[in-house]
Formats: C-alpha cells, structure tokens, sequence
C-alpha cells in the first residue's frame, strides 16, 4: 500500500460524512415543518432514527481504515519491496 493509496478512502469518508450531516439537517427540517400528513412525518422520523443509529459505527469503521491503511505501510517497508 502505498500513501497515494489513501486518497479515494479519504475521499470516500469526508463524502459520506457531507452526506450524513446534510441528510440529517435536511430531514431534521422536514420534521419539524408544518403541513406534512402524520404518515410522513412517522416516516421522516423513522428515517431519522435509523440514520442516527449508524452515526456511532462511523468513528469504528474510520478507525478500522485508518489502522489498516497504517498496517499496510508498515508491512510494505518491512518487506523490502517499492
């Protein structure tokens, strides 16, 4: 593994974390905007809860790529090759 190798998994979590803050700003406005039926807002905030739910597993599974990008570095320069 080499560091350029990081970019397209960086990139991959700073886009997710953009899309998590946004849909959950989006969808916090929803619920609490008037005029929507009752089964829409049941919705939005079900929405809500699932995503809320995933939110903690983030800071995890970035640990996870991270030590296994620097795993792999250090595996790369112990072994010799370029």
């Amino acid at each position: 593994m080499k560091l350029q190798d990081m970019y397209p998994a960086v990139l991959t979590l700073v886009l997710v974390s953009i899309l998590l803050g946004v849909g959950l700003t989006v969808l916090g406005n929803l619920s609490t905007a008037g005029g929507i039926s009752p089964a829409a807002s049941t919705a939005v905030n079900s929405s809500i809860t699932a995503i809320d739910d995933f939110v903690p597993w983030f800071t995890v599974i970035v640990v996870i790529i991270a030590a296994a990008i620097i795993i792999g570095m250090v595996i790369r320069s112990f072994s010799g090759s370029r």
